[in-house]
């Protein structure tokens, strides 16, 4: 797989996320039942208090209330892809996005002729994304007989044949061995002849794969779309429904094999900091690559954008690992040590030494981002369900400038429209223009993104407790979280 990676300005990012509690000690997750590969997109730099001075120009004094908002003043991150009232839960400056799409030879899997997109991976949103040369150095070392002789001979022992190693269940080798099969590398190639790999994986025995949204972007609209399983079998497959916000889509194989094995379904919400992690993926188009790692953290604020100008933000509130994670590796299965899928790789923040503009291709440095699969298997089974997705909302535009205090309610929406949505959710609840919400439920709220995120693991019609901050005065309400359906 590869991918195109142009390095562009890193808008200013949010306020750094809080950092979560403790964890439990590390226990691998069961497998749920049996069960590929897409383009990874460097996800936008997880917020933090931004400079004094802002290189990249100031945010937007009011985010869009409606859905998709405007598109930021540079090209956003490094490839996977939010608002308010009718749009995203709140709506989200999107200077707060970037991606990081950086020229990249493919190795193989490489789309037809035009330049490619390549292994795509989505950025944080950090004060700067850089893009990273990787270098691979393969060393051997050749034994030298010094004795007498001059010359030495050296014969394996012959015990009537080799035998073959078997791995024990729950060895990493073994987890490998049964999710392979179920893993595809996904070619994604426009009408233009631009394009990139990413990964994906079985979801279900009828050909459904799981993916990110930006991995199949280029091929909507008339495009093409293969995926190719590890013993080299290739399909056709068609889009059957894709959330830019979420980051999430579905694609089906067309003349699907009838041997597909799913992969096991683990509980996301279960993960402990700590807890083992493997991550399959097509780094760099080297298709079928296993890493490992563990959970760094949980309920990371990430914003995500492929970079192009009609790009819209994508939100999660993420699992954090340090498994090493490239561009190609999104849309691929995170693991826990059972083998069962907790999540979806996204998007990494990298670092080079060739800074912004620079052409080199991004690569890992230990901070990658997963989609929970919680939240990506409520989404998946909404898109084959009816092609589009249902995202929740509270109705209300917030500012998504940096700082620590929380997510403000913006005095006007998108165009001039009203900051709370006349009947929606936050309106019902009594939440007005200048409210600074700091807390949802139990999770702290620092900035507009991070607000987004934690709606968006819920479903519309979830309760959930706000607690906003008016007047020097803290208050606490139930609001019951609205619904839009469509990216529009």
């Amino acid at each position: 797989m590869s991918t195109e990676n142009e390095g562009n300005p890193v808008p200013p990012a949010p306020s750094a996320p809080p950092v979560p509690p403790s964890s439990p000690a590390a226990s691998p997750q069961a497998a749920a039942s049996d069960g590929g590969e897409a383009p990874t997109a460097p996800i936008p730099p997880t917020p933090q208090g931004a400079p004094a001075s802002d290189p990249y120009g100031p945010a937007p004094q009011a985010p869009d209330a409606s859905w998709p908002p405007p598109p930021p003043a540079t090209p956003s991150y490094a490839d996977p892809g939010a608002g308010a009232g009718a749009g995203w839960g709140s709506s989200y400056d999107q200077q707060h996005q970037q991606y990081q799409h950086q020229p990249f030879q493919q190795p193989q899997h490489a789309p037809k002729k035009g330049s490619g997109r390549g292994g795509l991976i989505a950025a944080v949103l950090v004060a700067a994304l850089v893009a990273g040369g990787l270098g691979g150095g393969l060393g051997y070392t050749l034994a030298k007989n010094n004795d007498d002789s001059g010359s030495t001979t050296i014969s394996a022992t012959s015990s009537g044949g080799a035998t073959q190693v078997k791995r024990a269940a729950g060895t990493i080798a073994a987890v490998a061995q049964n999710a392979l099969p179920s893993t595809v590398t996904i070619e994604s190639e426009g009408t233009n002849g631009q394009g990139g790999t990413g990964t994906g994986f079985v979801f279900d025995k009828q050909g459904h794969i799981i993916t990110n949204n930006h991995v199949v972007a280029d091929s909507l609209d008339g495009g093409k779309l293969t995926a190719t399983f590890p013993d080299g079998k290739k399909y056709d497959a068609e889009v059957v429904g894709h959330a830019q916000g979420y980051d999430v889509a579905v694609i089906k194989l067309k003349n699907p094999p009838s041997d597909l094995k799913p992969l096991a379904l683990g509980d996301s919400d279960k993960v402990a900091v700590g807890d083992e992690t493997i991550a399959i993926g097509a780094p760099f188009g080297l298709s079928n690559t296993v890493t490992t790692g563990i959970i760094s953290a949980k309920n990371r604020p990430v914003a995500s954008s492929d970079g192009s100008s009609t790009s819209k933000a994508s939100y999660m509130s993420a699992l954090q690992t340090d498994a090493s994670i490239n561009p190609g590796n999104s849309g691929g299965p995170l693991l826990d040590a059972s083998g069962a899928v907790i999540g979806i790789n996204s998007a990494i923040q990298s670092a080079s030494s060739g800074g912004l503009g620079s052409t080199g291709q991004s690569g890992s440095i230990g901070l990658g981002f997963a989609i929970p699969i919680n939240q990506a298997k409520y989404v998946a089974q909404q898109l084959i369900k009816t092609g589009k997705p249902v995202y929740a909302k509270i109705g209300a535009s917030v500012s998504l400038e940096d700082g620590t205090s929380g997510a403000q309610i913006t005095d006007s929406g998108s165009g001039g429209s009203a900051a709370v949505e006349a009947g929606g959710p936050a309106d019902k609840a009594g939440l007005k223009p200048g409210d600074v919400i700091t807390k949802l439920d139990d999770s702290v709220i620092d900035s507009g993104p991070t607000l987004i995120g934690e709606i968006w693991t819920h479903k519309p019609g979830d309760k959930v407790e706000i607690t906003y901050k008016r007047g020097g005065s803290e208050h606490t309400v139930t609001v019951t979280l609205g619904s839009r359906v469509g990216d529009n």
